[in-house]
């Protein structure tokens, strides 16, 4: 019994350290998918990437963000040294975002083509993707970070 309460304890600090690794994730997607367009024209559609290094530099917030977070609230460390556990996590994190970013061109290109109205936001369709692609990929890095990173 507390084994599975401690789990459960351990999958919701996950949601809100994941939860809070998104909203800067989102947050600076949404700042420099507006702002770099201005610095780099290509951006919104380099060779058929949508908005690469709006992508590639909020997902790295976001990885640091979720990795503090992560080392902090949800795991226990001591299966691996510092600088191990460092490594492993940003080669999982650099897969991931590698999935993040081929869902994001996926969602943009082909799912979410019109903005979705909350009343009171207006979800875009670069926002949506955004957030479609990053609930797909929290699933497999909890599992690979609980397994291969952490205390499992």
């Amino acid at each position: 019994m507390r084994d599975l309460l401690l789990r459960q304890k351990q999958i919701l600090f996950f949601i809100i350290a994941g939860g809070l690794s998104a909203v800067v994730e989102i947050g600076s997607f949404k700042f420099l998918s507006v702002s770099l367009p201005h610095l780099f024209p290509r951006e919104t559609d380099f060779y058929g990437v949508h908005y690469p290094l709006s992508n590639i530099f909020s997902t790295s917030c976001g990885i640091i963000t979720n990795y503090f977070l992560s080392i902090w609230f949800v795991f226990e460390r001591g299966k691996h040294s510092k600088r191990k556990e460092f490594a492993y996590f940003m080669v999982v994190s650099f897969i991931s975002t590698l999935l993040s970013l081929g869902f994001f061109q996926i969602f943009y290109s082909y799912v979410f083509k019109d903005n979705i109205d909350l009343m009171i936001y207006t979800l875009s369709p670069e926002i949506t993707s955004k957030i479609a692609a990053i609930l797909l990929v929290s699933v497999l890095n909890y599992s690979i970070k609980k397994k291969i990173i952490f205390n499992g």
